[in-house]
């Protein structure tokens, strides 16, 4: 069972997807996320106050890559280390800024994706302040104004 959202985030949820038309659900009144250009990065606002912004490769994909159609069994580990190399140079492009900038990273890995997670927690009540983060973040790193 969901617990319900809290009044400060329903709040900062109108307020941020006026400003950002771009934001999609990732489910019905849960985590806020948005395409940062087209270099593959995701930006992600969450009802906890965290501002997420990731880079990840889809399992498949790397698969994909790795095997050049031949239908080889590969093992997950070794398709996770793949991916964590492959996406390497794009989050390498963005660590030092983001780090330096306090967010925190980290790496999350399923059987379906391998993503880099860089972490950062924002103050429900204060929109402006929020907005500014996630125009920061489309400035740095999507290139967008």
């Amino acid at each position: 069972m969901t617990k319900p959202a809290s009044s400060a985030w329903v709040q900062l949820r109108t307020a941020i997807m006026r400003s950002f038309p771009q934001l999609y659900e990732l489910e019905s009144g849960g985590s806020l996320a948005m395409d940062l250009g087209s270099n593959g990065w995701l930006l992600e606002i969450k009802p906890d106050g965290t501002v997420l912004c990731q880079y990840g490769v889809a399992m498949d994909d790397v698969m994909a890559l790795m095997s050049e159609g031949t239908p080889e069994d590969l093992g997950t580990d070794e398709v996770a280390k793949q991916a964590k190399y492959f996406i390497q140079p794009a989050v390498s492009k963005f660590r030092p800024l983001l780090l330096q900038s306090g967010f925190a990273e980290e790496t999350e890995m399923n059987e379906e994706f391998v993503a880099v997670t860089f972490a950062r927690a924002v103050d429900l009540q204060n929109p402006s302040k929020v907005q500014d983060l996630i125009r920061w973040c489309c400035r740095q790193i999507g290139g967008m104004a």
